[in-house]
């Protein structure tokens, strides 16, 4: 089950080697993907097979492929560059000879035709005849021999086609194609939109296929899935294990921020209150608990339930991206207090703050405490700045040392600050998992509206994989949840809507 948003680098189809005629192109690729050792190798090896691009898509509402840009700065980015411009220069020699060389236009002229009439769809056969017709190889040969190969006029109608084709979002492009005089560099704008016309009808294709290819991905899971558990009858311990525990934490109020010795601005109590007189449990409750339990899953416990090994690694990328949302939120919550609500009230200069913070996250991970010291100092100093440009008035040194003490704390797993927004993200997942994103973000815990849109994000990847993962398995889910729930606690009909 993929990540919300998928990305499949395409080589550009105007890639092509000095010596060569025809621009280079590439299938898509795919990483490959291991499981954790403690499981049979026949689960890891079923796993691998499920993990295809077809299920990808279909599990991935977002799933859409993109070409492959390299920095110009880069090496491979110099290099296909050189690349081009040694073939486009070579195109440029043979039309400049006397008599022009057509070879290489021929070629491209081929290639063009080729791409055009892949972009056509079932039903526009006329058009498809015209195309063909009008760029067909004997014919163009022909006139090359004669040296009459009207490159100029040939690729006019090749724009005139562009234009029928193309996505709304591509007639800018095209249009400015209209304004190049010079045929190599015509042709060579020519491939670059077409390059661009290609993905935007590969991801049309894909969305078109999704509601399919997702039925599929379910079946063939859970085939592959009561395969394996015909042979291996203890193939559901784990995830058992794993719903135990979440009807347990159902059942247990949540502790309260210990950390009374940081001066904050916020309460230290959780945001939950229904953790205090806790509900009869339903099956919903117990699942939703339980996948939120997943995102803070120990590294040292091998136990990881058997229904969710696909998507462990997802899940670790979705609990990294929490983790940094949480120091994130958490500095801007400290930086709020001391900023008064005119400064903090510009978007400006809170997109500031996140750009201080975001960039210092990838050295959090592992030096907490010195890059908290960095993002203390350039907060307090752009706080400092921006007061001053906005007239009011400066904040004092015991101000200063106080907002640079508390947000150095913020390294601490412990600071109140940053358990009570870790707490609060949690429950806006767990109402993404019962009520959905959108209504989510309508009521978004205190402290949290600042990265509104960074939770979007996270809280529809969680939903997109949980929602995916309960499709699958919901019928193990079921069974699994029927011991575990006293029948006078739930209804029959909420356990079998799982």
């Amino acid at each position: 089950m993929p990540d919300v948003k998928e990305k499949v680098p395409l080589k550009d189809p105007g890639d092509a080697e000095c010596g060569s005629c025809k621009p280079e192109t590439s299938a898509p690729t795919r990483d490959g993907r291991s499981g954790p050792e403690d499981h049979p190798d026949c689960l890891i090896d079923s796993v691998e097979d499920v993990s295809k691009p077809s299920n990808k898509i279909g599990t991935n509402h977002d799933f859409h492929v993109e070409a492959k840009v390299s920095p110009p700065s880069s090496l491979e980015g110099k290099v296909k560059e050189t690349m081009h411009n040694a073939f486009w220069d070579h195109l440029k020699d043979q039309l400049s000879a006397t008599p022009p060389d057509f070879s290489c236009a021929l070629e491209l002229l081929k290639e063009i035709k080729e791409i055009l009439l892949s972009l056509l769809l079932p039903r526009q056969s006329r058009l498809r005849s015209e195309i063909e017709e009008a760029l067909a190889a004997e014919l163009l040969e022909q006139k090359a021999a004669h040296g009459a190969l009207n490159v100029r006029l040939l690729s006019k109608y090749v724009l005139d086609t562009m234009t029928l084709l193309c996505a709304p979002v591509r007639d800018e492009a095209v249009q400015n194609l209209e304004n190049i005089t010079d045929p190599v560099r015509l042709l060579r704008g020519i491939f670059q939109v077409l390059g661009l016309m290609k993905m935007d009808m590969v991801n049309y294709t894909i969305q078109s296929l999704q509601p399919h290819l997702q039925e599929h991905s379910i079946q063939h899971e859970r085939a592959t899935f009561q395969e394996l558990l015909n042979k291996q009858p203890s193939l559901l311990d784990h995830t058992t294990k794993w719903l135990t525990q979440a009807a347990a934490d159902l059942t247990t109020p949540l502790p309260a921020c210990a950390d009374a010795s940081d001066s904050t601005p916020v309460a230290c109590s959780s945001p939950n209150e229904a953790a205090n007189s806790p509900e009869p449990l339903s099956p919903t409750m117990v699942l939703s608990q339980g996948f939120l339990n997943l995102l803070l899953w120990d590294p040292e416990n091998e136990e990881f339930p058997e229904t969710l090994l696909m998507d462990r690694t997802r899940l670790q990328e979705l609990e990294s991206q929490l983790h940094r949302l949480t120091i994130l939120a958490s500095v801007l919550l400290v930086a709020s207090s001391f900023s008064g609500s005119v400064l903090f009230g510009s978007p400006q200069f809170v997109d500031k703050l996140k750009r201080i913070t975001k960039d210092l996250m990838e050295e959090f991970d592992s030096r907490p405490e010195e890059a908290m010291q960095t993002v203390s100092e350039q907060v307090s100093q752009e706080i400092h700045q921006s007061l001053k440009n906005m007239g009011l008035a400066a904040l004092s040194s015991d101000n200063t040392a106080s907002l640079i003490g508390q947000l150095q704390s913020i390294a601490k797993k412990e600071n109140c600050v940053r358990s009570v927004i870790d707490q609060r993200i949690h429950l806006f997942l767990k109402c993404c998992l019962v009520l959905g994103v959108q209504r989510s973000l309508l009521d978004l815990p205190g402290g949290l509206t600042v990265i509104e849109a960074e939770l979007a994000e996270l809280g529809q990847k969680f939903v997109s994989l949980t929602h995916h993962n309960q499709k699958v398995f919901g019928p193990y889910y079921t069974e699994i949840l029927k011991t575990l729930i006293p029948p006078a606690q739930t209804s029959e009909t909420e356990v079998e809507s799982l």
